[in-house]
């Protein structure tokens, strides 16, 4: 069995502060650092990813002045920009694998990303022969979500570690990890 934990992007516009802040978000981070110092050695695989968009357009319809906050947002995680790095206290030093996504498109999950080689999320996790993906990170309703239910087309068991996800609202947070919960996942 091989091991992967992905890290949902734990960037500064998604943690409190931020374009898109998301209740709790410090505080995911700081337990995903904690979590990487006592676990971190558990896999053989972290890759984190991070929403990437482009500066100069809309993304695709991502962006919008007047935002429906469900497919379409305020600007957010512009590359290059402090709102795009990773939250201060996650400490990345444990991560294998850097991904970005929602280049010039919208993206959800982080099998839509890239790593820095070019790489794509599913021909990472084949290669290294991963079996098992825990999911951590922002936002349970959007890109954990999305991820998740990737990883699981994917034929991957998957485990959502909840206490280290932070929704932007606890109905439709509520309802994304029972839909995880349907689609196979655990939830730990």
């Amino acid at each position: 069995m091989t091991k992967a934990l992905f890290i949902v992007d734990v960037q500064n516009d998604f943690t409190e502060g931020g374009a898109l802040a998301v209740a709790g978000g410090d505080a995911v981070a700081a337990k995903i650092t904690d979590y990487l110092e006592t676990h971190g050695d558990e896999y053989d695989v972290i890759v984190a990813s991070r929403d990437w968009h482009d500066p100069d357009h809309d993304n695709g319809g991502h962006f919008h002045p007047q935002p429906d906050y469900i497919d379409t947002w305020p600007v957010h995680c512009v590359s290059g920009t402090e709102g795009a790095e990773y939250d201060p206290e996650l400490d990345t030093s444990r991560v294998t694998h850097h991904v970005r996504k929602g280049q010039g498109i919208p993206a959800y999950s982080l099998y839509e990303g890239t790593a820095d080689d070019g790489s794509n999320v599913a021909e990472l996790i084949e290669a290294n022969g991963v079996t098992d993906v825990d999911v951590v990170g922002l936002a349970t309703d959007y890109c954990v979500r999305a991820s998740a239910l990737d990883a699981i087309a994917h034929g991957r068991h998957v485990r959502v570690l909840t206490d280290m996800v932070a929704g932007v609202a606890d109905e439709t947070s509520e309802a994304a990890l029972a839909e995880l919960k349907r689609a196979g996942a655990e939830l730990v």
